[in-house]
């Protein structure tokens, strides 16, 4: 293993690296983004008890369903459970939900209300609306990313060439506004807040290896290619220092990489929490060995675990107890990544039954990705999973 950049801190130590405070061990509950709030314990969706249980439904019923329960008729995807609001996140989520469930008619409903809604005139999408009005126009470019790779996919899917360019232009915009070169390579900034100064913020969980190959066929630009080589290179520096990945990075021109805990610095501390786990999900759908090797680093350090729980340090130590969806999805891409095919099935037939016992938006849209994502080629991946859905 090759000597890595990556400042991280000892087990049950604080640190300071990169001017930035490092805890490894322990932390509040709090978190940065309300759209990564933890699942347990939150109120019913339209997908509450008594229901089928999304574990016994195939791909396309469990996406059905998870239209049928958060978006509302006019194509809003509602967050029920945190208040009634609207993120672009949600909105992307919805769009590759409707992809997954061969449904036209919802996809257009939840494009025409983004559209309407979000879409700001640079083409980017407002990150966050409530109670009528976009409360923050922020865009974030995991939910950018996700939208445009939902509307190349859904022109293919559905014979739309005016979708498939709507696709194009985003996915146009976002190489030009939302990344940067660095000494690693170009890598997804997470906004455009990000890139005023270096170092620069970075999740490692909004890179998307499957996004980057489709928007670069669909686009022709040569910058997609460098996004999946310069964010292999930073989730390569990240894992080869820890076992997991943390849910917040930055990285400095020169390719040093830090561990940080929050976008800014602040918040919660350095952990395995509500936006990492993504990243074994994201790789491992890859058509890249290269990719789906890295996915299947994180297995060493959850394999041990009876059920990880919502929040792990980055050595698998549990922050809370908590669980997650999105934590067993994880643990399940990570499996099938190594070979361990029936651990994976077990794990993505868990958190299918745990989002049905405690519905939330973000636990049951993670459930139907991590379905389409780790068992079809529905999102343009290639599913590690064959055949394991129900």
């Amino acid at each position: 293993m090759r000597p890595a950049k990556v400042a991280v801190a000892a087990v049950g130590a604080v640190v300071v690296a990169g001017g930035a405070a490092v805890l490894a061990v322990g932390g509040g509950e709090t978190h940065d983004h309300a759209e990564q709030a933890a699942p347990s314990g939150s109120a019913p969706s339209m997908l509450s008890s008594g229901t089928t249980a999304l574990a016994d439904l195939d791909v396309p019923e469990q996406a059905a369903a998870f239209l049928d329960g958060w978006v509302d008729d006019d194509g809003r995807v509602v967050r029920r459970d945190e208040g009634g609001d609207t993120v672009s996140e949600g909105q992307a989520y919805g769009l590759l939900a409707a992809v997954a469930a061969d449904d036209e008619e919802s996809f257009d409903a939840i494009w025409d209300w983004t559209t309407a809604e979000l879409v700001r005139d640079d083409g980017l999408l407002s990150w966050r609306w409530a109670d009528g009005e976009v409360v923050d126009d922020e865009p974030a470019s995991d939910a950018d990313l996700d939208a445009a790779r939902a509307l190349v996919l859904a022109g293919d899917r559905f014979d739309r060439d005016d979708l498939r360019a709507d696709g194009t232009d985003l996915a146009d915009v976002i190489t030009d506004r939302l990344t940067v070169e660095t000494s690693l390579g170009r890598i997804l900034l997470p906004g455009l807040w990000a890139a005023e100064t270096e170092p620069y913020a970075y999740n490692p969980s909004y890179a998307s290896p499957a996004a980057f190959d489709l928007l670069g066929e669909a686009t022709g630009d040569e910058r997609w290619a460098e996004l999946n080589e310069g964010s292999a290179a930073v989730t390569t520096e990240l894992l080869d220092a820890t076992a997991l990945p943390p849910d917040w990075a930055q990285v400095h021109e020169d390719g040093l990489v830090e561990a940080m805990p929050g976008p800014l610095g602040g918040g919660d501390p350095v952990q395995y929490g509500y936006d990492a786990p993504r990243l074994a999900l994201r790789y491992a759908e890859s058509c890249t060995a290269g990719d789906v090797q890295l996915a299947g680093q994180t297995y060493a350090a959850l394999e041990r675990l009876d059920e990880p729980a919502a929040r792990l340090d980055l050595g698998g130590g549990p922050l809370t107890e908590d669980r997650s969806p999105l934590s067993l999805t994880a643990r399940a891409a990570a499996a099938a990544a190594v070979g361990e095919e029936q651990a994976g099935r077990d794990d993505l037939d868990g958190a299918a039954a745990l989002a049905t016992e405690h519905p939330t938006y973000y636990g049951q849209a993670w459930v139907v990705l991590a379905s389409a994502m780790l068992t079809t080629d529905t999102l343009g991946g290639c599913a590690p999973l064959p055949g394991a859905s129900s």
